[in-house]
């Protein structure tokens, strides 16, 4: 890792960029992608598909018979595990339901705000070397939840053009029927504006690779809403004299493995932490079978040494990382500091693992710097809310002269009208 010791704030931001994420030459093969299957369909699905995963399946739909043999592969254990994982996901996101109250604002004025489900969301869950079935959960549940009718499930068939067996298995669980064995950008462009044998959604949810993450934004950008850019994973941790390096090293391969684009940092305020960290890292890299990948990112990471913990996470604020895992001593303490960040994990045994699968935490997040300003997935992410005010004579002649007296400050004279009319009509209803 290229260490910083006590760098200066104006560096911070420098230190803070993602590398290989949103450049000019994906941006521009991605809109190529985009327009070639808005324009031709099927057949560009097909061509990118075929270029791209070394394979196209028969048909892009895959059918529930197809989708029940798969899941009957799926071990005893691991279904088990799976049924944990959705218990714990199920139960944290229950308590997003939670209906508004109505407020009357004015006497006669009563306003209110009622969560309305998006009717066709498409959840594009990753696929190829390591088919992240957890997504699937985190994605359907709080759709599930939402009251969304229509969930579409897109996953890269890869070269066998085949679903994996523990993907089916939580679709099974799930009841998503509707599945399609693409990827990609060219799935997000499918998805956004339909083709022959694809409908199109109202909402594209989940993460992917910079391309997905880049096709995402495109096809946000003309009317397509999605949830948020997410992807490629990244991680922070802030680990102090206390923090075991055999931990610390193994939290930062657990993001590294995920692809060539993850982000790994090590912020500490301990400058022997780093070297030890490192030995860490070289000794648990040989027993990957993902070593190749892990050892690409590990060569492009940081380890950044700060003076207090307090540093450190305001260094992670400018950051905004997706995961944020703070390996200190009393952890709880640092909490108020915490600006930006997707999802936060306390304590030295807090793996940040544990919330990729099962504690109930989702792990579709935001990334490169998203976290920001914007939230991960929830409930909230699958309805739409829209207000609504009641209004009686006894409220429109309450609020009105008030109404009226703004709006002919910003020179909309309709707009006073629209109400001085009402006032007027004594013989109104």
């Amino acid at each position: 890792m290229k260490l910083y010791s006590n760098p200066d704030r104006v560096m911070w931001e420098s230190l803070s960029g993602r590398s290989g994420v949103g450049s000019a030459e994906v941006a521009e093969l991605v809109r190529t992608i985009i327009d070639q299957v808005r324009r031709d369909g099927d057949r560009a699905l097909r061509d990118f598909t075929a270029r791209f995963d070394g394979g196209v399946p028969q048909e892009f739909a895959l059918s529930t018979i197809e989708r029940d043999a798969q899941a009957a592969l799926v071990s005893d254990e691991l279904s088990a595990a799976v049924d944990v994982a959705i218990a714990n996901i199920s139960a944290f996101h229950m308590t997003q339901l939670q209906e508004e109250r109505a407020v009357e604002t004015t006497p006669g004025v009563v306003c209110f705000r009622k969560k309305i489900p998006i009717e066709r969301v498409a959840v594009y869950v990753p696929g190829g070397s390591a088919p992240l079935f957890s997504t699937l959960l985190m994605l359907v549940i709080p759709a599930k939840l939402a009251g969304v009718r229509e969930i579409v499930l897109a996953t890269p068939g890869g070269k066998t053009g085949a679903v994996p067996p523990v993907i089916a298995l939580c679709a099974q669980r799930l009841g998503i029927d509707e599945i399609y064995l693409m990827g990609g950008a060219q799935a997000i462009a499918a998805l956004a504006y339909g083709t022959e044998s694809i409908p199109k959604v109202d909402k594209i949810c989940g993460p992917g690779n910079q391309f997905v993450t880049e096709a995402k934004v495109q096809v946000s950008s003309e009317g397509i809403p999605i949830d948020m850019p997410a992807g490629p994973s990244e991680a922070l941790v802030i680990a102090d004299s206390g923090a075991n390096p055999r931990y610390v090293a193994a939290d930062l391969l657990a993001q590294a493995e995920h692809g060539v684009d993850s982000q790994a940092v090590l912020v500490t305020t301990d400058s022997g932490m780093v070297r030890l960290v490192e030995e860490e890292i070289a000794i648990q890299l040989e027993g990957l079978p993902r070593k190749n990948i892990a050892e690409q990112v590990m060569s492009r990471a940081i380890a950044v040494v700060l003076p207090t913990v307090a540093d450190a996470v305001a260094f992670s604020n400018v950051y905004a990382p997706e995961h944020l895992l703070l390996s200190v001593k009393d952890p709880e303490r640092y909490i108020p500091l915490v600006q930006n960040a997707g999802s936060v994990f306390l304590g030295y045994f807090a793996a940040e693992s544990l919330g990729d699968y099962a504690s109930g935490t989702n792990h579709v997040l935001p990334t490169n710097r998203f976290a920001t300003g914007l939230s991960g997935v929830s409930v909230d992410s699958f309805v739409k809310k829209v207000t609504f005010q009641k209004v009686d004579r006894r409220g429109l002649q309450a609020l009105g002269p008030t109404v009226v007296e703004m709006a002919r400050a910003e020179g909309l004279e309709a707009h006073a009208q629209a109400v001085v009319v009402r006032m007027e009509d004594t013989n109104g209803l």
